[in-house]
């Protein structure tokens, strides 16, 4: 049996740059942590005396024949991508999903970490990335960008660099009491709101295509290495007024990623006292990042009270393997022998 463990993202900077159909002409950058939620994928092979050959647990329950009857794309491509069958597969997570932190991605990369683990192999963080990428971008035809796989994949804060066709992870590498204060001078929300990104994804993808709003996402890019700046050796205030600034140039270049519910809580974080802000992820609803001070974190949170104000701590670790037990396959029998744990006896 085999249990992996893959960090949820929080993406600051460069959204939207990570789509190939930009990167390919301008290349991109992102700017994003993970943080301690985590996704949990438990697998282990199915033995041979049951009437199904495939047990799905996620927010519904499997139990099919074939892997063309899974139902879950994910799933379903992971193991025809794979050649495997006859597994028992169930999902848990410390947060819910479409809400704007990749945990899809995060799934995809922790279900291939496991049945990787599973056939006894080693696979690389890169070559992880590369083909969660795959799985989602190509077998299950999901639009978005490349950004989330590979930020749970790797795991930490970092800057992830797109073009050609390819992918560098670069660390910040910040004393640990800087990136501790970073970490403190933010608050994230549940907006309440749950949605699914693809409708979104799908029309940031049809922008990108007409190239109308190239002018802002060269600026949200362009932010990526001035947060660099501000987080290394800044002003850490300045990352608070970037995310405000990188928020405004998303909603310009798409404007349903917000709506007026989610303006709203917006402008009264801002009044209360945040330095800025932005939705995470696609936009549409989800979990919402405020850069707030100290000072001024008690009067946001009161005039957030009605939203669920949800603690986290960056993290380094990425996707891993938390527990590895090698199997025995039972070999499909007759009476009592399926059962004996010794052929002698």
């Amino acid at each position: 049996m085999i249990i992996t463990q893959v960090p949820f993202r929080m993406s600051f900077f460069g959204g939207g740059t990570d789509f190939p159909d930009f990167f390919n002409r301008h290349g991109g950058a992102v700017l994003s942590t993970t943080i301690d939620k985590y996704c949990y994928v438990n697998i282990k092979r199915l033995p041979h005396f049951f009437d199904y050959r495939n047990d799905i647990t996620y927010s519904k329950k499997e139990r099919v024949g074939s892997v063309d009857e899974i139902e879950h794309p994910a799933i379903r491509n992971a193991l025809k991508y794979l050649g495997e069958s006859d597994m028992v597969i169930s999902y848990d997570a410390d947060l819910p999903a479409r809400t704007g932190l990749g945990t899809s991605s995060s799934f995809a990369v922790a279900l291939l970490l496991g049945l990787h683990a599973l056939r006894g192999e080693y696979i690389g963080k890169k070559r992880l990335a590369e083909e969660a990428i795959h799985l989602e971008r190509d077998l299950c035809r999901e639009s978005g960008g490349l950004q989330d796989q590979i930020a749970a994949a790797y795991g930490g804060l970092n800057i992830i660099t797109f073009g050609e066709n390819d992918f560098r992870v670069d660390p910040l590498v910040i004393n640990t009491e800087r990136r501790l204060q970073l970490n403190r001078n933010l608050l994230m929300f549940f907006s309440g709101i749950s949605r699914y990104s693809f409708t979104i994804q799908q029309e940031h993808q049809q922008i990108l295509s007409s190239r109308d709003k190239e002018s802002q996402l060269r600026d949200m890019l362009a932010l990526v290495e001035e947060a660099k700046t501000a987080i290394v050796r800044g002003n850490l205030d300045d990352f608070g007024l970037m995310l405000d600034h990188t928020w405004r140039l998303k909603r310009q270049v798409n404007s349903a990623v917000s709506t007026d519910e989610i303006d709203e809580i917006y402008q009264t974080a801002l009044n209360a006292g945040a330095v800025g802000g932005k939705l995470l992820g696609a936009g549409g609803g989800g979990f919402i990042v405020f850069y707030v001070r100290p000072g001024d974190q008690s009067r946001v949170l009161n005039a957030l009270s009605k939203l669920k104000n949800i603690p986290f701590t960056f993290e380094s670790g990425g996707a891993r393997v938390l527990y590895y037990s090698e199997e025995t396959q039972v070999q499909k029998t007759t009476g009592t022998d399926l059962l004996n744990d010794n052929p002698e006896s």
